[in-house]
């Protein structure tokens, strides 16, 4: 599996996403600057997370404008597989690859600490190695990680299987207490509708040695090494 993760000036979890890789897949990835105008050829294209240009304007609003995001957005729709941490998250939607907003947390402070996730579907390529209704355990580092959509986009995200991560408590419910930023429906992750395109706010690669806390979130990365391979 050839990798690649898009370096933004601001980026700061870049290493951290290069170094599961490297270890999972057993060769380093590509490390892709903002500014290039060429994509080498990729089965995986990471976004990392970060402050990508100081979250200036709007969080993942200027990054979604960079050169390199024009290939992204090509190598997306062609059928590449692409994930978007965090801020990786915020520039997708901004860039229009998935649908949606991220807005300022519900209690407008910046949050830090591990969530329960529930896994709603192992069938996609970034999560066969979990099972359906899966708890896993991943860090959140966000400001502006309240995800929203219309009505409508929540009813089509729900009918259609386009939500694979949501907050739960320890129990796998979904219930308001669990909800660390006040996302509609718990919503922590979602797909595109062409199933290659995954964004989230927790931080897998943040949960991925034993030493660190944990390996929940590396198995998405085994995952995507078995189906991408």
């Amino acid at each position: 599996m050839k990798a690649g993760v898009i370096v933004f000036p601001g980026s700061n979890c870049d290493r951290d996403v290069a170094v599961v890789l490297e270890a999972v897949t057993g060769s380093a990835p590509a490390m892709v600057w903002h500014g290039d105008h060429d994509l080498p050829e990729l089965d995986l294209i990471v976004l990392p997370g970060g402050f990508s240009y100081g979250d200036y304007l709007r969080c993942g609003a200027m990054s979604a404008k960079s050169p390199i995001m024009r290939e992204v957005v090509k190598a997306a729709e062609a059928g590449t597989a692409v994930l978007g941490i965090c801020n990786g998250f915020q520039v997708l939607t901004e860039a229009g690859l998935l649908p949606g907003a991220l807005m300022r947390n519900r209690d407008l402070n910046f949050i830090c600490k591990d969530v329960w996730l529930r896994v709603e579907d192992c069938a996609s390529r970034f999560t066969l190695g979990y099972e359906d209704e899966q708890r896993i355990l991943v860090p959140i580092a966000h400001h502006d990680g309240n995800y929203y959509a219309d009505d409508a986009t929540l009813e089509r995200l729900e009918g259609e299987g386009q939500v694979l991560f949501r907050y739960v408590d320890e129990q796998g419910e979904a219930s308001k207490a669990a909800n660390p930023n006040g996302s509609r429906n718990n919503i922590a992750g979602i797909l595109n509708a062409d199933g290659n395109v995954l964004g989230m706010m927790p931080h897998p690669e943040r949960m991925a040695e034993a030493a660190l806390g944990g390996t929940d979130g590396r198995v998405l990365f085994e995952s995507l090494l078995d189906t991408l391979s």
